[in-house]
Parts: C-alpha cells; sequence; structure tokens
C-alpha cells in the first residue's frame, strides 16, 4: 500500500477520506482499520506519536479492534493526516 500511495496521492487521498467516512457513517472499526493501514503506509505510529504528543503504542491500541480513542485524540490525528496530506475534508448534509 506504501509503494501505491507514493505511485498515486489521489489513492491516498480517496482512503483517508474512506476512513473517515466510514466512521463518521456509524461503522467505527472499520473506519479505524482503514485509518491504521493508512497510517502504516504514509506518516507511520512513531513519527505520529510525536506530531501529536501521545507514545506510537498508545495510538495503536487507539486504532486497535478494541480501541476507543477519545474525541480529542481522534481528531488531533484526522487533523495531522489532513494537514499532511495536504487536503481538507468537510462534513456536509446528503439529500435525504
Amino acid at each position: 500500500m506504501q509503494q501505491r500511495i507514493a505511485r498515486d496521492p489521489a489513492f491516498g487521498h480517496a482512503l483517508l477520506r474512506e476512513g473517515i467516512e466510514t466512521m463518521l457513517a456509524g461503522d467505527v472499526d472499520t473506519g479505524k482499520a482503514i485509518l491504521r493501514d493508512y497510517i502504516k503506509a504514509t506518516v507511520g505510529f512513531e513519527k505520529l506519536g510525536e506530531v501529536t504528543g501521545t507514545p506510537a503504542k498508545s495510538l495503536i491500541r487507539m486504532l486497535g479492534p478494541r480501541g476507543n480513542p477519545q474525541a480529542r485524540n481522534l481528531f488531533g490525528i484526522i487533523g495531522y493526516l489532513q494537514k499532511r496530506a495536504g487536503v481538507e475534508l468537510h462534513v456536509a448534509a446528503a439529500p435525504r
């Protein structure tokens, strides 16, 4: 996945968006799994831990199958990932 994202940044942006949208749709476990894969393929947990002030092991647990990240931590992670990727995602109302 790391090579694919390096070759095709749009794929990486789509993966990040998919992870966030999946969580917003209520499938938190799948969204965390997608974000975990995205982090491993891009910034890595060590670097993410440095910039967020959270130990890498804690981040891995947070985004693991049994993890339950606090909103502050989750939004900090997402904020950094967006900034690093050069994308800005927004929530919009969908027609019913």
